[in-house]
């Protein structure tokens, strides 16, 4: 891995593919041990999530259900505006089952509030959290995490599904963002 420009940023080598694939793994091994027998939906957060729900995916081993939903707190930059919009609601029917969030990465915790309220007012059986990243020194929310990959610093990171202005999002490793 070496350095990556994307527009005016400069990005450093963070988090290998291997290791990124090496916790999904760990993650998936752990649900499918609590929801044996049972079939979950999976719900994950478009855009930033999709390579790693793919990944996640093909490492579960037991039957699920998938739905999606797009939510948006970034509205260009580095950091979130704070302000969260639906875009697009729930693809799957939730009701009365037992429904897993897929984060790509938690940082404020300000989108999973509204995505776990959101999903609250539904009638579901239950709901659990599992982040691939988290930053923990600026999460500022009560909500429980169940499930976590990796704890991260609070550095803006690209790659894995992970954007600046749109870009990176392909690459398969994790970078961030170089300090000037």
């Amino acid at each position: 891995m070496k350095e990556i420009k994307i527009l005016d940023k400069t990005f450093t080598p963070f988090i290998t593919f291997q290791e990124i694939d090496h916790a999904i793994e760990r993650m998936t091994n752990t649900l499918y041990e609590e929801y044996k027998g049972k079939v979950p939906v999976f719900v994950g957060v478009l855009n930033g999530v999709i390579m790693f729900f793919s990944d996640f995916l093909k490492h579960y081993k037991g039957d699920c259900e998938i739905g999606f939903l797009q939510l948006s707190s970034y509205h260009g930059g580095v950091e979130s505006s704070g302000k969260i919009e639906l875009i697009a609601d729930i693809t799957a029917d939730i009701a009365d089952r037992d429904v897993v969030i897929l984060e790509d990465i938690i940082d404020t915790g300000n989108t999973l509030e509204y995505l776990y309220n959101l999903l609250e007012m539904k009638p579901v059986k239950s709901i659990k959290i599992a982040t691939l990243f988290f930053k923990p020194e600026v999460y500022k929310k009560e909500l429980n995490i169940d499930l976590i990959g990796m704890d991260i610093p609070n550095k803006f990171v690209v790659g894995y599904g992970l954007d600046y202005e749109g870009l990176g999002r392909n690459l398969r490793d994790l970078y961030q963002l170089k300090e000037e």
